[in-house]
């Protein structure tokens, strides 16, 4: 009886480590997924600046050559 109470109780620890161990793969890929969406967004804002910095430096040459 001893032995089946012990063997129940390992059964029930054990699925309580690998539901652990599945919730924290689980959490893992989210972080890597927001990572990822995150660095789109950086490299989106970044040519969004970079076209930006282009039009404001047209417009400045336009200026200069209308005010000559």
């Amino acid at each position: 009886m001893k032995t089946l109470i012990a063997l129940a109780a390992l059964i029930a620890l054990a699925g309580c480590g690998v539901e652990t161990a599945s919730t924290a793969a689980t959490a893992t890929a989210m972080k890597k997924q927001e990572i990822e969406q995150g660095n789109k967004t950086m490299q989106q804002m970044q040519q969004d600046i970079g076209k930006a910095m282009e039009q404001t430096e047209q417009t400045k040459q336009r200026a200069e050559e209308a005010a000559k």
